[in-house]
């Protein structure tokens, strides 16, 4: 197990310091003695990202339209942040608030993941909230136009094998959490 080796950074610059995007260049040696001089990184913030469940047994979800891809998704609430000014408990209480209206009392942590660990730094961390309650209005940034929508636990899963849900941090938050809550009321 002890036969891969690490790769070792010859040196690294900044190419693109933005604000809302830093992009790394490295200049890595490799394990056989190749040397890359254009490995970029996305240095991502974190992400937290919540599993909210009403009292009906419906899961809490945003409908939104992603630039990127040009298309519109529906995703488990999310958000990133800064872990020097927030715990990613307080962001994803606070994502979920700001992007639905509705309030968790209590969350538990599911996982932390990475995201894309060949490219990118950040890593998405997972959290549960049953018997969340519609207690606000949305309170959307400029780039946000967001539709909540709900959705029961049992029409879930087909919503992902027909490709209605196809966001990976949300589709890993559900089978991680869902199976979490099995667990619980199997003991």
């Amino acid at each position: 197990m002890d036969k891969l080796k690490k790769w070792q950074l010859l040196q690294s610059k900044m190419v693109l310091n933005h604000p809302w995007c830093q992009l790394r260049q490295d200049e890595i040696l490799l394990p056989n003695g190749k040397i890359i001089d254009d490995y970029f990184v996305y240095i991502k913030p974190e992400v937290a990202l919540i599993l909210p469940i009403t009292v009906n047994q419906e899961i809490v979800f945003v409908r939104q339209y992603r630039h990127a891809v040009e298309d519109f998704f529906i995703e488990l609430p999310a958000g990133s942040f800064d872990p020097n000014q927030e715990s990613a408990e307080i962001a994803a209480k606070r994502e979920l608030q700001e992007e639905t209206g509705y309030t968790a009392q209590e969350i538990k942590k599911i996982a932390t993941l990475y995201d894309r660990p060949s490219k990118d730094t950040n890593r998405l961390h997972l959290f549960l909230a049953e018997n969340v309650s519609k207690t606000s209005k949305q309170q959307l940034d400029i780039t946000e136009e967001i539709e909540v929508i709900l959705i029961p636990i049992e029409s879930v899963l087909t919503k992902i094998i027909q490709g209605e849900i196809c966001v990976a941090g949300s589709v890993a938050a559900l089978f991680l959490g869902l199976n979490l809550i099995e667990q619980y009321h199997r003991n």
